[in-house]
């Protein structure tokens, strides 16, 4: 199996070296490492100035897989069958997992030594000579073109020399882009078994925690999520179930329809599937606004702008801001919501800004309302007494929202571990005494009085997935500095 990742500069810039610090790989050496189902090398077939090629080569050894599947998985009556088949030389689940430990620090985003790089958008080209796809060539276009890949997908015959049989499963792939080497190292990740519909390997509750940490980012808005999440945990309804959910926490994700080829038989009345999480908090939201009569409001933290989207459809809103730390997010919440395509009526009501809900931004000041959805639990604790400066003294809006996961809830979801947070970026999570201390003594200082309630089912045990604090400002108080 080989896969193969470029990067290319213009004007020339030292890009051998930039990949080499990213991968952590050295580009005037190869490298072996010993991996499930044989061994991955890692070699580069060219290196200088303007471009660099880093190729990942998986030699299976079929022999040794198919000893640790065992004789029980062996086709009766053809013995040799794991030996002559081609499944193991084309990418699939194979090559995923090769990929995740050769370069797992890459797939992490991290990079000590220059810190700088990570974040850094490179122009890519990867390419994948021969890629084992249910669903052909339409289905990798379909897979990868959405994430911003140019996407040239070509089938390989059955056989060149009887083109009657049609095409293989085979296909040869280049994809072209400017994505984070993270970015793109775990959407090959996730996607290869994906296109190939199959795993060498049982699959239990850890992938769950393997696909929220591969495409927390970027599957949530994926076109075709609900095919991913189906292929990717083999088709378990009970894993894609508890997929979605945990993917509700990132973005708003709509019912999946839990397979992708196959029919589905139609829910029963008992069985009417729930409104995904995020639309419920989207829903809460937006109806403190309208109940406090709020008519121009932040959205501070907005990610990819599912909330200011909902804003801009209520005409009773005649300001909405949507404000992030990352242009990156700033980027996709303006295609989300087609600001290019949108009337002018509704662009006078819109602005984007990049700034940090722990700095004071006099642009800020003076709105009715700041909403802060899922932000808070994304800083570090040491940083809360200056967004609640930047939030509640500085910008001092008559109302603010906020929203968090209430940890209690987190023994709901079957495949996430005790004590662990619901994303890999939540740096806490409170339970609903600790929100309610935070918001009572945040109020008490600032001269805000604040109510708790919950968002979504509010379980007799655990109460609710997510808690909501609501801030409305005692217009005698000026609050402390």
């Amino acid at each position: 199996m080989l896969l193969t990742i470029t990067v290319t500069a213009s004007p020339p810039m030292p890009v051998a070296r930039d990949l080499g610090f990213l991968l952590h790989k050295h580009p005037d050496r190869a490298q072996s490492s010993e991996v499930f189902g044989g061994t991955a090398h890692v070699l580069w077939p060219e290196a200088d100035e303007a471009r660099a090629t880093a190729a990942l080569l998986l030699d299976v050894d079929s022999a040794a897989l198919q000893r640790s599947r065992g004789r029980r998985e062996t086709p009766e009556g053809f013995a040799l069958a794991d030996h002559v088949n081609d499944r193991p030389y084309v990418a699939s689940s194979l090559l995923a997992v090769a990929l995740g430990k050769v370069f797992r620090t890459a797939l992490a985003g991290r990079c000590d030594a220059r810190p700088d790089l990570p974040g850094a958008a490179l122009p890519l080209e990867v390419h994948v000579p021969s890629l084992a796809s249910r669903g052909g060539a339409d289905l990798v276009r379909r897979l990868f073109a959405p994430l911003g890949w140019d996407v040239e997908a070509r089938a390989e015959p059955l056989d060149p020399q009887v083109p009657e049989w049609g095409e293989s499963r085979v296909v040869d792939v280049h994809l072209r882009g400017t994505l984070r080497l993270a970015e793109a190292l775990a959407q090959l990740y996730v996607l290869l078994p994906v296109l190939d519909d199959a795993k060498h390997y049982w699959v239990s509750a850890d992938e769950v925690d393997k696909l929220v940490r591969a495409g927390g980012e970027w599957l949530p808005a994926h076109p075709d999520r609900e095919l991913v999440m189906s292929r990717y945990l083999r088709h378990q309804r009970s894993l894609v179930r508890d997929a979605v959910a945990r993917l509700d926490d990132v973005e708003g994700l709509p019912s999946p329809a839990l397979v992708d080829d196959a029919p589905t038989p139609p829910a029963t009345a008992d069985e009417e599937r729930p409104t995904p999480l995020a639309v419920l908090r989207r829903e809460a939201v937006l109806g403190v606004l309208r109940e406090v009569g709020a008519a121009s409001v932040v959205d501070l933290g907005c990610g990819e702008g599912g909330l200011v989207r909902e804003l801009l459809r209520d005409p009773r809103f005649t300001r909405v801001v949507g404000a992030d730390v990352s242009a990156r997010e700033l980027e996709k919440a303006s295609r989300r919501i087609g600001t290019d395509r949108l009337p002018d009526t509704v662009a006078a009501r819109l602005q984007l800004l990049q700034t940090s809900a722990t700095y004071r931004d006099e642009r800020l000041a003076g709105v009715d309302a700041i909403t802060l959805v899922e932000v808070v639990e994304h800083l570090d604790p040491p940083r809360l007494p200056a967004l609640e400066r930047s939030v509640f003294v500085h910008a001092r809006p008559r109302t603010v929202v906020v929203t968090t996961p209430n940890a209690e809830h987190n023994v709901r979801y079957p495949t996430l571990a005790a004590g662990a947070f619901r994303h890999p970026d939540h740096r806490f999570e409170w339970t609903r005494a600790e929100f309610e201390a935070w918001a009572s003594e945040v109020a008490e200082r600032r001269g805000y009085v604040v109510v708790v309630r919950p968002v979504g089912q509010d379980d007799d045990e655990v109460g609710p997935p997510t808690q909501m604090a609501v801030f409305t400002r005692r217009e005698t108080s000026e609050g402390a500095a």
